[in-house]
């Protein structure tokens, strides 16, 4: 939850100013809004809200905000972070799915090199940080929950340990990792703000802040970073039918950084893998974390176009995975 702090808010504001076009405006959904801090600076800075809050304790406050505005706030009860889990029956709000969700906001699905239809703001849930980046991750690729209605913009507070993963380039040997490749080959990411955690309700018991341990990176703030959707993402051979076979592709690669690329291509019984890597240029003794995301782009798209390629092999894992991490 927000603590009340001017240079967010403006921080915000120029956010907005600054990816605004002409014509009609992406609808804005802000997750969790909790007292309405953040709310009350999107509506100062002049756009519609769609405000999703799943704490039954902050909806009636919303609600007489709402009621005193002219259609320019809509608020929904409702959990962005438990959007299209993967039960069967009815959901228990406020459990549910982006198709209603996206029904209620009004918002149809545009085609996915058109503009942003919706522009999302809020904050990620810290117990559940990484598992929920690669949650989103998923739906991305497989144009599926909120990425059905195109390419939906995500603006959200996440650790900063978890920033420098999202943003790591080769030779970062701790912070380089599969979830970095996927997201840099997904999204342009964009920092636009790093805010000290103690301008946020995360206080324990005792009276400290409730800041998620890391020994490796920093992690001394909240950044707000921008999560766009490339709008060439599908215009190789990477299709929404086959981007679980790429995502656990980067996934068996970085399992062991130090692992060379022919040796992994050899365990996929891909013979002429030596000669591949020499057509795309890469180093014959390169290792997993020595390739940039687009070279695990155009790995991928080669082995796609390979007569010796086949998928099975990831079939049970892509399974598991996927029930997993959902």
């Amino acid at each position: 939850r927000f603590i009340a702090c001017p240079q967010l808010a403006r921080t915000v504001q120029r956010c907005l100013q600054d990816g605004a076009r002409p014509g009609p405006q992406p609808v804005l959904l802000e997750c969790a809004p909790g007292p309405g801090v953040l709310t009350r600076t999107l509506l100062n800075a002049g756009v519609r809200v769609v405000a999703l809050e799943s704490n039954l304790a902050f909806l009636p406050n919303l609600q007489s905000l709402e009621n005193s505005l002219d259609g320019q706030l809509k608020v929904i009860y409702g959990d962005f972070f438990r959007l299209d889990p993967l039960v069967t029956g009815t959901l228990k709000p406020p459990a549910m799915y982006s198709e209603k969700l996206f029904e209620t906001m009004g918002v149809t699905a545009v085609p996915w090199r058109a503009d942003v239809p919706v522009k999302i703001f809020g904050i990620l849930p810290q117990k559940k940080e990484r598992n929920t980046l690669w949650r989103l991750l998923f739906a991305l690729y497989e144009c599926s929950s909120i990425y059905r209605y195109g390419r939906v913009e995500l603006n959200i507070f996440i650790s900063e340990k978890e920033y420098k993963v999202l943003t790591a380039k080769p030779g970062e040997t701790r912070a380089y990792q599969a979830l970095s490749v996927l997201w840099q080959v997904g999204c342009e990411i964009q920092l636009l703000h790093m805010e000290p955690w103690s301008s946020f309700v995360t206080n324990l018991k005792n009276g400290g802040l409730a800041v998620p341990k890391s020994m490796w990176l920093p992690n001394d703030h909240l950044c707000l970073v921008r999560l766009t959707p490339q709008q060439n993402l599908f215009t190789g051979g990477l299709k929404p039918t086959n981007s679980a076979t790429f995502i656990f592709m980067v996934k068996q690669c970085l399992a062991k950084p130090k692992s060379r690329l022919t040796d992994r291509l050899n365990s996929w019984s891909l013979d002429n893998g030596g000669k591949l890597l020499r057509e795309l240029e890469i180093p014959r003794n390169a290792e997993a974390r020595n390739l940039y995301p687009e070279d695990y782009r155009r790995l991928f798209e080669a082995l796609q176009n390979s007569s010796m390629f086949t998928e099975t092999w990831f079939h049970d894992d892509v399974l598991e995975s996927i029930r997993h991490i959902n």
